[in-house]
């Protein structure tokens, strides 16, 4: 736990002591020198010598920004060094202060007797030491030395006092102090003078073998990872933002409305993006928001199961590439405070939709898998149905708020259609889940149930469609007749592509796919009742009884709903993966319609092989592969040997159940092989484990 919080400390550390470096530049980007040396020209002060030394304020500002880059770069150790001898110098100058005031205080009371005498010099005396012990004994603590005279320069005038000395004398003494100090300082800079050339020199040689061995992405990655820049920025771009929001309260003395407020947030934003920098931090921190806000919402559905599985795609990154997309292609950071609040507040509302559809795809996934599973827990169902209707109600509320006080334009009608969008999508999650419920109340499969839900999930998809497509209409029908930009256009073809023509393929696929499945499924014959007696087995998909079936090419039975949902997925058979025919390669009936009693022989297909004695070798070599077989009736099991045989000596083998089908796989080879092999076990004993979750997914 110690070591937990000692890495957290040093990581705060890592971040607060770079904030400074990301400030200045801050600064030296908004300080334009040469319009603060036309300001100056245009004032009284245009004989001041500082505009004669223009170039030279222009080199330091530049030297400003590679001070800055060094201090952002810096190592932790050397950076929190640097720190230190700042506060020692910042603790002499403060050291300073107070002996200059004492003597000055000294001076104007003109007492120079003893100093008991005189009860104001005796507190003035009594405070001036203790406030000087304090910055000896902090200075020596700071630099981790226990010579603490080379800090108690500032100590001779109160020394000078206590002794009687004249009071000009004292002052002479106080100078002479100060220079003292001052020149400890230069002796300690000159003698450290190496330090920086000797940290560029061991970094420039670590650079090149970095770059030489692994690359420059590797190092990028390497500093990315060491800077923690995400965090750097978003520190930065919050303490830039108090500090905006405290300078507008603080020169208020009147009580703000809450639209005031609104606007008091959106302006203080654009504020604080006036500079790339800032730009990068709002990025960012919008990140970290939608981060938070998408965990928050997983832990609200999973608890904490959800931090198991994280997904790279629900991390803010999204959200915070998307702003510094359209920041950059709008120009925000160029535009007038009042223009790049109205830009922001609309960016933002992208933001937001894109959050909400990011929700949504967490969301989507776990309440469907809720209302397929038998999970009775109410506040499971309730957390994952009250999500839903936040995530219905909320978009068409801001679609409502963005007609009610914007005029309508392509951007705007971009994240209308978006949150619109959202809300149909939540719409059919929600019906979906209530025709699970339904079924889960009846205690009964719905026959139908897959087609019902197909139709629910083309409704909604072609409602996308079509406003998608109204979407295109309107920002080609602007673009027309309006004013044509690359932007607009470039959105244009990329909604076109993207949310018109891709969805339309795969609609027009799936469509495709399903009309497949249910021609193959109407081309199959149907089980009667006898061959379904016969047979006595469950359907390998569901695991359900068999009141009805259709017979595959191979001879197995299953559900026709089951083996359709099996037939989106593939084309194969389930059991023994051979190709399904279409119904022109069945024309021959002997294949299918022969009674699965019937002897190999007799149906056309050749001598049987010796493969019971193969098979039971093999069952004698693995044991525990093979659970004994339960006693069957005499039709049953009759059936069951005929099926073995025809297994052996046919390419289509007829082996409807689990235990007959590692039978089968034992002798699948010529010469047979002791025991089932790795992958036909797989396929006989865990093939149809993902059988059963097929019949729970629709297309």
């Amino acid at each position: 736990m110690a070591m937990a919080w000692k890495g957290r400390l040093v990581a705060m550390l890592n971040v607060g002591l770079r904030v400074p470096s990301i400030m200045l530049l801050e600064v030296l980007y908004r300080w334009d020198v040469s319009s603060f040396f036309q300001k100056i020209q245009r004032s009284s002060l245009n004989n001041n010598p500082l505009f004669q030394y223009k170039y030279l304020a222009l080199y330091l500002h530049y030297v400003g920004y590679i001070l800055s880059l060094v201090l952002l770069t810096l190592p932790r150790q050397h950076l929190v060094k640097l720190y230190l001898y700042v506060l020692t110098a910042l603790l002499l100058f403060a050291g300073h202060q107070v002996s200059r005031d004492y003597v000055r205080g000294e001076l104007d009371s003109g007492f120079e007797g003893p100093l008991y005498l005189e009860p104001l010099s005796m507190n003035r005396f009594t405070t001036a030491l203790i406030g000087q012990l304090v910055v000896c004994t902090l200075c020596s603590c700071v630099m981790q030395t226990r010579k603490i005279w080379l800090f108690s320069a500032h100590l001779l005038p109160l020394v000078a006092r206590l002794c009687l000395v004249p009071l000009t004398t004292i002052v002479f003494i106080n100078r002479f102090a100060m220079i003292f100090t001052g020149l400890e300082v230069l002796y300690f800079l000159a003698s450290n003078l190496l330090v920086p050339y000797k940290l560029a020199k061991t970094a420039y040689r670590e650079l090149v073998q970095v770059v030489e061995v692994y690359g420059l992405l590797a190092l990028g990655m390497s500093l990315w990872n060491q800077l923690v820049l995400p965090v750097l920025f978003m520190s930065f771009w919050l303490v830039l933002f108090t500090l905006q929001i405290y300078t507008y309260f603080s020169t208020r003395d009147q009580p703000t409305s809450r639209e005031r407020l609104l606007f008091l947030f959106l302006t203080s934003i654009a504020e604080c993006c006036s500079t790339p920098y800032s730009l990068l931090g709002l990025v960012f921190t919008v990140s970290f928001v939608a981060l938070g806000v998408l965990t928050l919402c997983k832990f609200y559905l999973q608890g904490y199961r959800a931090f198991m599985h994280d997904n790279t795609m629900h991390r803010g990154m999204t959200e915070g590439i998307t702003l510094l997309i359209l920041a950059v292609q709008t120009g925000l950071i160029e535009l007038q405070v009042i223009h790049r609040a109205f830009l922001l507040s609309i960016i933002l509302f992208i933001v937001v939709a894109s959050i909400l559809q990011s929700m949504l795809e967490i969301a989507d996934p776990i309440v469907l898998a809720l209302g397929a599973s038998r999970d009775k827990s109410l506040w499971k169902h309730f957390r994952a149905v009250s999500l839903c209707l936040f995530l219905l109600v909320f978009p068409a509320y801001m679609a409502y708020m963005i007609c009610q006080f914007f005029t309508m334009d392509f951007w705007l009608l971009i994240i209308i259609s978006s949150s619109i969008l959202t809300s149909l999508q939540v719409l059919g999650t929600l019906l979906i889940y209530i025709l699970f419920m339904v079924e889960e109340v009846r205690k009964a499969p719905v026959e139908n149930m897959d087609d019902v839900i197909y139709w629910v999930n083309g409704t909604y998809r072609l409602l996308e469609f079509l406003l998608a497509l109204c979407v295109v209409a309107y920002g080609v029908s602007e673009t027309l007749f309006g004013e044509w930009t690359v932007m607009g256009s470039t959105i244009i073809f990329v909604h076109s592509y993207y949310n018109v023509w891709l969805r339309a393929q795969l609609g027009w696929q799936s469509f495709l796919l399903r009309r497949d499945a249910v021609n193959k499924i109407k081309s199959l014959p149907t089980a009667s009742a006898q061959q379904l007696l016969q047979h006595n087995d469950i359907c390998a998909i569901c695991y359900q009884d068999m009141t009805s079936a259709v017979i595959t090419p191979c001879s197995h039975f299953f559900h026709a709903g089951c083996l359709k949902k099996w037939l989106y997925v593939q084309e194969t058979c389930p059991l023994c993966h051979s190709q399904l025919k279409s119904h022109s390669q069945l024309a021959n009936p002997a294949h299918i319609d022969a009674p699965a009693n019937q002897n190999p022989a007799e149906a056309g297909l050749g001598e049987p092989a010796p493969a019971a004695p193969v098979a039971q070798e093999g069952i004698e070599s693995a044991p525990e592969a093979v659970s004994p077989e339960p006693e069957l009736p005499e039709g049953t099991a009759a059936s069951s040997s005929s099926s073995s045989s025809s297994s052996s000596t046919s390419s289509t083998p007829s082996t409807p159940s689990v235990e007959e089908c590692q039978e089968s796989s034992s002798c699948s080879e010529p010469g047979g092989v002791e025991g089932p092999s790795p992958n036909e076990e797989q396929k006989c004993q865990g093939g149809n484990q993902p059988l059963a979750m097929i019949a729970g997914i629709s297309a």
